[in-house]
């Protein structure tokens, strides 16, 4: 699986732009705030409908415009396909595959798998919950159609309760309607959870050996899952903590309050890591996605890297270029001086300045 070529009308800061890529190490070089990672995100979007940023649609449509269109197209077990993508300012995205258009987001499901790194994610084990349990959602998600689908009937129905909570001061008639709420958050949430225990425990199993080896087997690492209810329990919690959801009127029980302990040598670094501690146990993380996605999908994910070279020692960025020689990668970065003291292959190398991309050769002595 490998992106051939990239398309964009009306994105951020790109008028238009066509771009051909290598199937192995793309770089986007230039200085900051041209355009580098509007690119990594525009494929993310193709991919998965959702920006990394979290950004809304109108967000990501160029100043002045009322649309933008995404254009991707992939080569996948020998067979090209195309996806695109139609950001409206003030209606719902349009997408299609290989020209045949799509309702639900699940669809895309299994046409392209996405690895992205960035140097907010160097954060994720100091962060809060929130992060954490983004990480399990967005790999979950690219490699779980059933979990995709429960996941956003169960975010919906918490929105609603939420909105009703807030409601019944107003309109006290509607309460006998939370038992409504209250049975599909059960059953949506139960699915949830099972399926960030069984995602905990396969990640576990690849994630100890990368971290040994990214901390020359000074550490051991190992993630434990914290449901904020377990499943079996969640019926009958949820049914406890009415009055006190009612008093704050907002959702208190369920996986949207979920998060996950990372323990090093048996030590919580979500508090007690130092940074060193707590930046190997993030890049062990993302490389473990990678190995966990090849074993499940048979196939390669793509893998972007924004500007997260610079944020690594120089022991991190060499096991962690060591690892991504044989995956299609996208680099978004300001220099290659990483690359040519780790003798890193740059197959083809991009020179962004204000929204124009211009293609480099690399030199002679690279290609031979």
């Amino acid at each position: 699986m490998y992106i051939e070529s990239l398309e964009l009308k009306n994105y951020r800061n790109y008028e238009s732009l066509h771009i051909t890529f290598d199937c192995g190490t793309n770089i986007l070089l230039g200085d900051n705030a041209q355009g580098k990672t509007n690119i990594l995100e525009s494929m993310y979007v193709c991919g998965t409908t959702k920006s990394h940023r979290g950004s809304k649609d109108k967000d990501m449509i160029r100043f002045g415009e009322e649309e933008s269109h995404i254009r991707l197209f992939l080569m996948k077990n020998g067979t090209r396909h195309k996806i695109d993508m139609h950001l409206k300012k003030n209606k719902s995205k349009g997408a299609a595959i290989d020209g045949i258009p799509i309702r639900k987001a699940a669809e895309l499901f299994g046409m392209i798998h996405f690895v992205f790194f960035s140097p907010e994610d160097l954060n994720i084990i100091k962060n809060g919950p929130h992060e954490r349990r983004k990480f399990m959602d967005s790999e979950l998600c690219q490699i779980n159609r059933f979990y995709l689908t429960q996941l956003t009937n169960y975010n919906k129905v918490v929105q609603q309760r939420n909105k009703l909570l807030k409601d019944l001061p107003f309109s006290g008639h509607l309460k006998d309607t939370l038992d409504i709420w209250d049975q599909q958050m059960v059953s949506h949430g139960r699915s949830l959870i099972e399926e960030r225990e069984k995602f905990i425990f396969q990640i576990n199993r690849v994630l100890k050996e990368i971290h040994k080896n990214i901390t020359g087997g000074k550490e051991e690492i190992e993630l434990i899952y914290e449901p904020n209810v377990r499943g079996e329990e969640f019926e009958r919690k949820i049914a406890l903590e009415r009055e006190k959801d009612l008093r704050q009127k907002i959702s208190s029980t369920g996986p949207h309050r979920d998060d996950f302990c990372v323990r090093v040598n048996g030590i919580d670094i979500r508090k007690f890591g130092s940074q060193g501690q707590q930046r190997s146990a993030a890049l062990s993380l993302k490389l473990s996605e990678i190995y966990l996605v090849r074993s499940m999908i048979h196939d390669q994910p793509v893998l972007l890297l924004d500007d997260v070279l610079s944020e690594l020692d120089s022991s991190r960025q060499k096991y962690l270029l060591k690892s991504i020689r044989d995956i299609q990668t996208f680099i978004t970065c300001t220099g290659v001086e990483e690359f040519v003291q780790n003798q890193f292959p740059l197959n083809r190398i991009f020179e962004v300045v204000n929204g124009c991309v211009s293609v480099n050769q690399v030199n002679a002595e690279q290609e031979d």
